[in-house]
């Protein structure tokens, strides 16, 4: 493993705190506290790991210009066996790896008249100097219409608890919203505000990173924190009525843990980054992340935590990640995002995937990002089925030739409409035996 020779000693298992309890008259919404044996991964209850270059079918690069793979290897992503979450930018040969994690919940937002908390107790990467030109930390939130879609950014809203470039003692709280470019948050750059960590530097020492969403004032408010001190506030009053509809009205946001390297943010203050100087192996540490709400009464309803191995059922779902299978085989894929499809898909082949959590809202549409270099006259059918591959299938759609084993499209159908979790079986129908498809991915929605 690469990860022995590029992170130094020093970086030994940090100081842990556990979650804070809820300040008098808050309740416990969500939180991690990442304990869990060194090395092993964040909980998959919890947390969805993004992978690769950008969202399937979303903008490249994440849509920042940033250059680093993400990875669910070990080295970029991991416990620490001490209570904390490392996120570890390595580089091999040319190229940079990292890793982004994300909630799978989507449904962060606070009751009307009250205040939802989001907060995280993190070390940035201790690296300054040119060494760390090209770093990029962040903790932050996304709308949760962003997943499936992509490209309804920055409407949806995103709210940035904690950004850091180059190594920079300075925190920087940013909102995300309306049109790109111009609008009422100046996009891109956002309605942001920075300044220095109290006491310790960022780099060296961990700091709380706070964001609070007040629905309990007429003009709501947003406002951030470092160690308790405000230096950031957004009121409501800023926003036309459709911007801000926009942004708070849906179900509400995921939380994300990244560390970038290169992009529109470093490059912007320092030109091209990250650089020969830019020395890897130095990680964001996460002791924890917790979400509080004011008041009394019922929060947020929780979706249902799926089974160990699970996986929201609205995500994007990697067709390679499979509990079984069988007749395919697995593949490198040129699709967007890279990684790997499933390939050799014919008449009476099946994939398997434990613990799809649909949540209480009904799913009603499937879709499925596919290829097809079949011959003429070889098509068939892309199935969904609940709880056995000879089960009735709830919906499916057919396919034949896309131009190519690797011309991607993505295709949707209509499911009945389905709650709870479930096994979901991948299954393929053909008049032919020979194969008539490739899978990348697949999620379900309304």
């Amino acid at each position: 493993m690469i990860l022995a020779a590029l992170v130094p000693t020093v970086l030994a298992i940090a100081a842990h705190a556990s979650v804070p309890p809820p300040p008098s008259g808050w309740s416990l919404v969500w939180s991690d506290d990442f304990n869990g044996g060194a090395g092993s991964p964040p909980s998959s209850a919890n947390w969805i790991v993004d992978l690769g270059h950008a969202y399937p079918g979303g903008p490249a690069n994440w849509g920042t210009g940033e250059i680093q793979r993400y990875t669910d290897n070990p080295a970029n992503l991991s416990l620490d066996g001490g209570g904390n979450l490392r996120i570890t930018p390595l580089k091999n040969g040319n190229e940079w790896t990292s890793a982004r994690i994300e909630t799978r919940r989507s449904d962060f937002k606070p009751a009307d008249g009250r205040i939802l908390r989001i907060e995280g107790r993190i070390q940035m990467p201790n690296v300054t100097g040119d060494a760390a030109l090209g770093y990029w930390p962040a903790f932050w939130a996304l709308g949760a219409p962003y997943r499936g879609s992509y490209w309804n950014w920055p409407g949806i809203g995103e709210f940035d608890i904690m950004e850091n470039v180059n190594g920079i003692n300075s925190v920087w709280g940013v909102l995300h919203c309306g049109v790109n470019p111009g609008g009422p948050c100046n996009e891109t750059t956002g309605l942001g505000a920075s300044r220095p960590c109290p006491g310790s530097t960022c780099q060296s020492a961990f700091h709380t990173y706070r964001f609070e969403w007040d629905r309990s004032v007429s003009p709501n408010q947003l406002r951030w924190y470092v160690d308790g001190q405000q230096f950031h506030s957004v009121s409501q009053a800023q926003f036309d009525a459709t911007t801000w509809n926009t942004m708070t009205g849906h179900q509400g946001y995921f939380l994300l843990l990244n560390v970038a390297m290169g992009g529109a943010f470093p490059n912007a203050l320092a030109g091209q980054t990250p650089t020969a100087a830019t020395v890897p192996g130095r990680p964001m540490l996460v002791d924890y992340v917790a979400v509080w709400q004011s008041g009394s009464g019922p929060g947020p309803s929780p979706t249902p935590t799926p089974p160990p191995g699970g996986v929201d059922a609205r995500s994007t779902i990697q067709a390679e990640r499979y509990q079984a299978q069988s007749g395919t085989s697995v593949e490198t894929t040129t699709d967007t995002g890279g990684g790997q499809n499933v390939a050799q898909i014919g008449n009476g082949d099946w994939l398997r995937f434990d613990g799809v959590n649909f949540g209480s809202a009904a799913a009603t549409q499937f879709k499925a990002r596919v290829a097809s270099g079949a011959a003429a006259g070889v098509s068939g059918l892309v199935q969904v089925r609940l709880g056995s591959p000879t089960a009735p299938p709830i919906g499916d759609f057919a396919l034949g030739n896309t131009g190519g084993w690797q011309s991607w499209r993505t295709v949707p159908a209509n499911i009945s409409g389905v709650t709870g979790t479930h096994t979901v079986y991948i299954t393929f129908s053909s008049g032919q035996p020979a194969d008539f498809v490739n899978l990348n991915w697949f999620s379900f929605g309304t």
